[in-house]
Protein backbone atom coordinates (compact mmCIF):
# COMPACT_ATOMS: atom_id res chain seq x y z
CA UNK A 1 0.00 0.00 0.00
CA UNK A 2 2.63 2.46 1.11
CA UNK A 3 6.48 2.94 1.16
CA UNK A 4 6.73 3.79 5.08
CA UNK A 5 10.36 4.48 4.52
CA UNK A 6 9.57 7.97 3.01
CA UNK A 7 7.94 10.37 5.21
CA UNK A 8 6.54 14.08 4.06
CA UNK A 9 3.70 15.99 4.89
CA UNK A 10 1.53 14.63 1.98
CA UNK A 11 2.23 11.31 3.07
CA UNK A 12 1.55 11.75 6.85
CA UNK A 13 -1.67 13.20 5.93
CA UNK A 14 -2.76 10.25 3.42
CA UNK A 15 -1.98 7.85 6.26
CA UNK A 16 -4.00 9.76 9.11
CA UNK A 17 -6.79 9.96 6.69
CA UNK A 18 -6.43 6.26 6.18
CA UNK A 19 -6.41 6.99 2.49
CA UNK A 20 -4.72 4.27 0.26
CA UNK A 21 -1.92 4.85 -1.99
CA UNK A 22 0.92 3.90 -3.16
CA UNK A 23 4.34 5.87 -2.80
CA UNK A 24 6.83 6.30 -5.73
CA UNK A 25 10.06 7.40 -5.98
CA UNK A 26 13.55 7.77 -8.45
CA UNK A 27 16.29 9.30 -7.45
CA UNK A 28 16.64 13.00 -8.61
CA UNK A 29 19.33 15.05 -10.31
CA UNK A 30 21.42 16.97 -7.49
CA UNK A 31 19.66 20.78 -7.12
CA UNK A 32 17.37 19.75 -10.26
CA UNK A 33 13.71 19.30 -10.36
CA UNK A 34 12.46 17.21 -13.58
CA UNK A 35 9.56 18.25 -15.15
CA UNK A 36 6.73 16.47 -15.01
CA UNK A 37 6.77 14.72 -17.78
CA UNK A 38 9.98 13.67 -17.60
CA UNK A 39 9.40 12.55 -13.87
CA UNK A 40 6.28 10.31 -15.36
CA UNK A 41 8.73 8.75 -17.85
CA UNK A 42 10.79 7.83 -14.91
CA UNK A 43 8.18 6.46 -13.16
CA UNK A 44 6.97 4.52 -15.38
CA UNK A 45 3.30 6.17 -15.42
CA UNK A 46 1.44 7.39 -18.51
CA UNK A 47 2.19 11.47 -18.54
CA UNK A 48 -1.71 12.33 -18.53
CA UNK A 49 -1.79 10.86 -15.19
CA UNK A 50 0.90 12.74 -13.60
CA UNK A 51 -0.37 15.75 -12.16
CA UNK A 52 1.82 19.09 -11.23
CA UNK A 53 0.97 21.26 -8.49
CA UNK A 54 0.33 25.14 -9.41
CA UNK A 55 0.39 27.50 -6.94
CA UNK A 56 -1.62 30.87 -8.30
CA UNK A 57 -3.20 33.95 -6.20
CA UNK A 58 -6.20 35.85 -7.41
CA UNK A 59 -6.90 39.75 -8.07
CA UNK A 60 -8.04 39.56 -4.38
CA UNK A 61 -5.01 38.52 -2.82
CA UNK A 62 -6.15 35.11 -2.16
CA UNK A 63 -4.50 31.86 -2.81
CA UNK A 64 -5.26 29.29 -5.02
CA UNK A 65 -4.07 25.52 -5.93
CA UNK A 66 -4.61 23.91 -9.75
CA UNK A 67 -3.68 20.63 -10.42
CA UNK A 68 -3.29 18.98 -14.18
CA UNK A 69 -1.79 16.58 -16.06
CA UNK A 70 2.37 16.87 -16.48
CA UNK A 71 2.18 18.09 -20.41
CA UNK A 72 -0.36 20.89 -20.26
CA UNK A 73 -0.96 24.43 -19.75
CA UNK A 74 -2.57 26.17 -17.25
CA UNK A 75 -5.15 28.63 -18.76
CA UNK A 76 -5.12 31.40 -16.37
CA UNK A 77 -8.36 32.60 -17.18
CA UNK A 78 -10.11 29.13 -17.07
CA UNK A 79 -8.60 28.62 -13.92
CA UNK A 80 -9.92 32.39 -12.55
CA UNK A 81 -13.35 31.36 -13.62
CA UNK A 82 -12.95 28.09 -11.33
CA UNK A 83 -11.93 29.56 -8.64
CA UNK A 84 -14.25 32.81 -8.67
CA UNK A 85 -11.86 35.54 -9.63
CA UNK A 86 -11.27 38.31 -11.81
CA UNK A 87 -7.94 36.89 -13.03
CA UNK A 88 -4.87 34.43 -11.33
CA UNK A 89 -1.48 34.79 -11.79
CA UNK A 90 1.20 32.32 -11.24
CA UNK A 91 2.82 32.67 -7.80
CA UNK A 92 6.54 33.96 -7.81
CA UNK A 93 9.05 30.72 -6.83
CA UNK A 94 10.50 32.61 -4.18
CA UNK A 95 6.83 32.51 -2.43
CA UNK A 96 6.27 29.32 -2.80
CA UNK A 97 8.47 27.63 -0.21
CA UNK A 98 6.97 30.36 3.01
CA UNK A 99 3.34 30.23 1.36
CA UNK A 100 3.18 26.38 1.01
CA UNK A 101 6.53 25.14 3.18
CA UNK A 102 7.12 23.09 -0.15
CA UNK A 103 10.14 23.61 -2.69
CA UNK A 104 9.49 24.33 -6.74
CA UNK A 105 9.34 20.96 -8.17
CA UNK A 106 8.01 18.90 -5.01
CA UNK A 107 5.30 21.12 -4.16
CA UNK A 108 2.11 18.49 -2.94
CA UNK A 109 -1.48 20.11 -3.10
CA UNK A 110 -1.63 17.72 0.50
CA UNK A 111 0.03 18.80 3.70
CA UNK A 112 0.67 22.72 2.54
CA UNK A 113 0.86 24.71 5.86
CA UNK A 114 -2.40 26.36 4.73
CA UNK A 115 -4.99 24.53 2.65
CA UNK A 116 -6.09 26.48 0.23
CA UNK A 117 -9.30 25.97 -2.48
CA UNK A 118 -7.96 23.23 -4.89
CA UNK A 119 -8.75 22.36 -8.23
CA UNK A 120 -8.14 18.82 -10.37
CA UNK A 121 -8.32 19.03 -14.24
CA UNK A 122 -11.61 17.33 -15.28
CA UNK A 123 -9.62 14.93 -16.90
CA UNK A 124 -8.97 13.07 -13.85
CA UNK A 125 -12.17 12.17 -13.41
CA UNK A 126 -12.18 9.40 -15.98
CA UNK A 127 -8.31 7.96 -14.36
CA UNK A 128 -8.49 5.12 -12.12
CA UNK A 129 -5.37 6.42 -10.17
CA UNK A 130 -3.59 9.77 -10.86
CA UNK A 131 0.41 10.48 -9.30
CA UNK A 132 0.89 13.61 -7.77
CA UNK A 133 3.65 15.00 -5.99
CA UNK A 134 4.56 13.70 -2.40
CA UNK A 135 5.83 16.74 -1.36
CA UNK A 136 9.93 16.11 -2.32
CA UNK A 137 11.51 16.37 -5.17
CA UNK A 138 11.72 12.70 -6.28
CA UNK A 139 8.98 11.63 -4.30
CA UNK A 140 5.45 10.83 -6.05
CA UNK A 141 2.01 9.50 -4.16
CA UNK A 142 -0.15 7.40 -6.91
CA UNK A 143 -4.03 7.26 -5.77
CA UNK A 144 -7.17 7.36 -6.82
CA UNK A 145 -9.12 10.40 -6.72
CA UNK A 146 -11.79 9.75 -4.10
CA UNK A 147 -8.45 8.39 -1.88
CA UNK A 148 -7.17 11.90 -2.39
CA UNK A 149 -10.47 13.55 -1.62
CA UNK A 150 -10.24 11.72 1.98
CA UNK A 151 -7.60 14.46 2.75
CA UNK A 152 -8.48 17.40 0.66
CA UNK A 153 -11.70 18.90 -0.53
CA UNK A 154 -10.90 18.84 -3.96
CA UNK A 155 -13.06 20.36 -7.33
CA UNK A 156 -13.04 19.17 -10.35
CA UNK A 157 -13.11 21.71 -13.34
CA UNK A 158 -11.60 22.80 -16.90
CA UNK A 159 -7.96 23.85 -16.63
CA UNK A 160 -6.04 23.15 -19.23
CA UNK A 161 -5.19 25.56 -22.55
CA UNK A 162 -6.55 23.79 -25.57
CA UNK A 163 -9.91 22.45 -24.57
CA UNK A 164 -13.26 22.81 -26.23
Amino acid sequence: MKNTAIKTNAIRLLAQKKAAFEVLSYEPEPGQALSGTEAAVRLGRDPAAVFKTLVTVGRSGEHYVFMIPAAAELDLKKAAAAAGEKSVAMLKAKDLLPLTGYVHGGCSPVGMKKQFPTFIDQSAEGLSVIVLSGGRIGVHIELALPELRKALPITAAELTAGEA
